[in-house]
């Protein structure tokens, strides 16, 4: 009995240096630039730049930014149906009534793509445009 565990003493201390040196680097961050655009009053556009954590979400990225910047703010909404919807940036809410919300879309080599998923799902790859644009939808 004795053998083996002086046998797994090693190994156990091993992996607790292994584990204490990956968190203490932390995980690796991704740049994004974010744009925020509102099509309604053709203001002019705004530029930031922050990061994501490799394999992080736009979430994560959002919150940075607002923490680290101020002249950036947003709020969420938390819907029980189709979970976390960005409700307002800098001030600015969508309103069903006025048929108005805030899109979120991806931009490379000026092509635009819309997210199939929101803030809270989507992981942003390194160095994309991410576009947050006010606009309006019509009622079918």
């Amino acid at each position: 009995m004795a053998l083996r565990t002086t046998a797994l003493l090693p190994v156990g201390f091993l992996l607790l240096l292994t584990r204490g040196a990956l968190t203490d680097a932390g995980p690796a961050t991704l740049p994004i630039r974010l744009s925020v655009e509102n099509d309604i009053s053709n203001m002019t556009p705004e530029t930031h730049f922050g990061s994501v954590v490799e394999g992080g979400v736009l979430l994560g990225a959002l919150r940075r930014l607002q923490e680290t910047q101020r002249d950036f703010k947003f709020t969420l909404k938390d819907d029980p149906d189709f979970g976390l919807w960005l409700e307002s940036v800098n001030g600015v809410a969508g309103n069903e009534h006025d048929q108005t919300y805030w899109e979120i879309l991806s931009e490379s080599s000026g092509e635009y793509s819309k997210l199939d998923v929101g803030v809270g799902c989507y992981k942003p790859k390194a160095n994309e445009h991410i576009i947050l644009r006010f606009s309006t939808w019509a009622r079918q």
